[in-house]
């Protein structure tokens, strides 16, 4: 039996030395597309605030520029590995109220049993990826990484 466990965690090891070109990999997908809608919403604020107003989100100007402005730049942030955990927190509750403003039949499904809805909205992946970095972190190909190993370093 020893030698069935000695070679299965030998084999455990190995997924998870791509574990850091994932977290990667994740950040930079999806800190992009954050990037790009945020822009997006900038570049098109009278129709993003008109959508907001529709969907009754109060005071829709200023919170289609406080979207727009998270998603840019939280979504740089993710993207570069910079302040990450702290960048993905907005990021989350934004895709929270993107379910909960123009996501609520997908809530609704998922509650009475039928997720694909929910899975196939188009805040899941924003909220999973955001998800994931605050929960993992942002891995060592990242700024933070980078700046946590100068600061140890500099603190000897």
């Amino acid at each position: 039996m020893s030698a069935f466990l000695r070679t299965y965690y030998r084999y455990e090891t190995l997924p998870g030395l791509l574990q850091d070109a994932l977290l990667l990999a994740i950040r930079l997908t999806w800190g992009l597309q954050f990037v790009q809608t945020g822009w997006g919403k900038w570049h098109s604020l009278p129709k993003v605030t008109a959508f907001f107003a529709e969907l009754g989100i109060p005071l829709p100007a200023l919170n289609a520029h406080v979207v727009a402005t998270t998603e840019l730049v939280g979504g740089l942030l993710l993207a570069l590995g910079l302040l990450s955990r702290l960048g993905a927190a907005p990021l989350i509750f934004a895709m929270i109220v993107a379910y909960a403003t123009s996501e609520q039949e997908a809530i609704g499904q998922l509650m009475h049993g039928n997720p694909d809805p929910f899975f196939a909205a188009a805040p899941f992946l924003f909220l999973l990826a955001s998800l994931v970095v605050l929960v993992f972190g942002p891995g060592p190909y990242s700024v933070d990484f980078a700046l946590k190993k100068k600061f140890e370093k500099s603190a000897e």
